[in-house]
C-alpha cells in the first residue's frame, strides 16, 4: 500500500475556493480503481491549510490517478489557489495490518 499525505495552502482570500475545488475531487477519486481512502482535512489552527491523507493499492493506481482528467485539469488551477508549492510525501505501509 502506497500512502500520498500533500499539504496546500491557499493564498489569501482563496481559502474558500481552494476548499471547494479540493472538495469537489473527492467523490470522483473515491471511485477510482486502486484508492482505499481519499479524505480532505483543514488544519484547526490555520484554516486555509489543507492536507489530503490518500492510500492507495499500489504505485500503479497512483499514478493513474494523476492522469485522471480532472487531477489535470486541477493542475491547471493551482497557481492561482496555492501560496506556496504543493508539498507531498509518499509514504509506504510497513506495519502489517
Amino acid at each position: 500500500m502506497i500512502t500520498l499525505v500533500a499539504v496546500a495552502q491557499a493564498k489569501p482570500g482563496k481559502e474558500e475556493l481552494l476548499r471547494e475545488t479540493l472538495l469537489a475531487l473527492v467523490p470522483q477519486t473515491r471511485q477510482e480503481t486502486g484508492c482505499v481512502n481519499y479524505d480532505l482535512h483543514r488544519s484547526i489552527s490555520k484554516p486555509g491549510v489543507f492536507m489530503f491523507h490518500e492510500n492507495w493499492a499500489d504505485r500503479e493506481a497512483l499514478q493513474k490517478h494523476g492522469k485522471m482528467p480532472y487531477m489535470l485539469e486541477l493542475r491547471t488551477k493551482m497557481a492561482d489557489l496555492l501560496a506556496e508549492p504543493l508539498q507531498i510525501e509518499l509514504y509506504e505501509m510497513i506495519s502489517s495490518r
